[in-house]
């Protein structure tokens, strides 16, 4: 290293935490302790090696690999979760190769580096405790994915309104699936109140006298309200109680349904 580890520990120290400490692993390899942490307690696993002429700080993966116990990482690869992971990577200089997340120290400024580094992986560990109206975006792109990828295009319509008895466009299904003797309604449904809506609109198409079967999706059936979701299990028809937990289910279902 260009600057002993004493000193660098002291510089990473002044800018971060006076918690930081530096231990060395091997050669050219150092253990980069701090008091950060994951959700659940978990450290950020962190180290400081040299990569060809420069040395880099490293999360070795485990970040990506960290959050994958409580999410499905691959939607990090799509929509709105991409680009605010890709967003924060471009802003903070840092490198992704393979799940590790990485910054290159320039001049020897150890501390900055650092202190980006940190910033970038606090933001991405984000990503899982998203705002209510971000998780209601993804949760709602999560849905229009997996159906689109389980069903022919033709065969979809996306906030699909009934064109004879609903003109004036109120009760909206997230998605009809035409070709059946009676089409498919898929629902998502994200909370109390996205529930209760879906609710009215089938007692709507039941007083129409409208022939349908119902697909209702959850984004977590436990955040529901016992009484209301008690209801609209009363009118609602095939259910599943979470989106990503139940891909296959998913796919699988409507794959039967519509004869493929």
């Amino acid at each position: 290293m260009n600057t002993d580890l004493s000193t660098i520990q002291d510089n990473l120290r002044d800018i971060i935490s006076s918690e930081i400490i530096l231990l060395e692993e091997g050669i050219d390899r150092y253990r980069v302790f701090t008091p950060f942490e994951f959700e659940d307690g978990d450290h950020f696993s962190i180290v400081l090696k040299k990569d060809k002429d420069s040395y880099i700080f490293s999360d070795e993966a485990h970040t990506l690999m960290h959050m994958s116990y409580d999410m499905d990482v691959s939607v990090l690869n799509k929509g709105n979760r991409q680009k605010i992971l890709a967003n924060t990577i471009s802003s903070f200089g840092l490198e992704e190769n393979n799940g590790e997340l990485l910054i290159r120290v320039n001049d020897n400024n150890y501390g900055a580096s650092f202190y980006n580094f940190l910033q970038a992986l606090v933001k991405i560990t984000d990503i899982s405790y998203l705002s209510k109206e971000q998780v209601r975006s993804t949760f709602y792109e999560d849905f229009k994915e997996l159906i689109s990828e389980s069903v022919p295009k033709e065969r979809l319509t996306f906030d699909y309104t009934h064109p004879e008895f609903d003109k004036d466009q109120k009760y909206v299904v997230d998605c009809r699936i035409n070709g059946m003797p009676k089409p498919l309604y898929l629902f998502a449904i994200l909370n109390d109140s996205k529930c209760k809506d879906v609710m009215i609109s089938m007692y709507q198409f039941e007083r129409w006298g409208v022939k349908y079967n119902s697909v209702s999706i959850f984004e977590d059936q436990e955040t529901i309200n016992r009484r209301v979701l008690a209801k609209f299990s009363d009118i609602g028809e095939k259910q599943f109680s979470s989106l990503l937990s139940n891909k296959d289910r998913i796919n699988k279902y409507l794959l039967e349904q519509i004869g493929i």
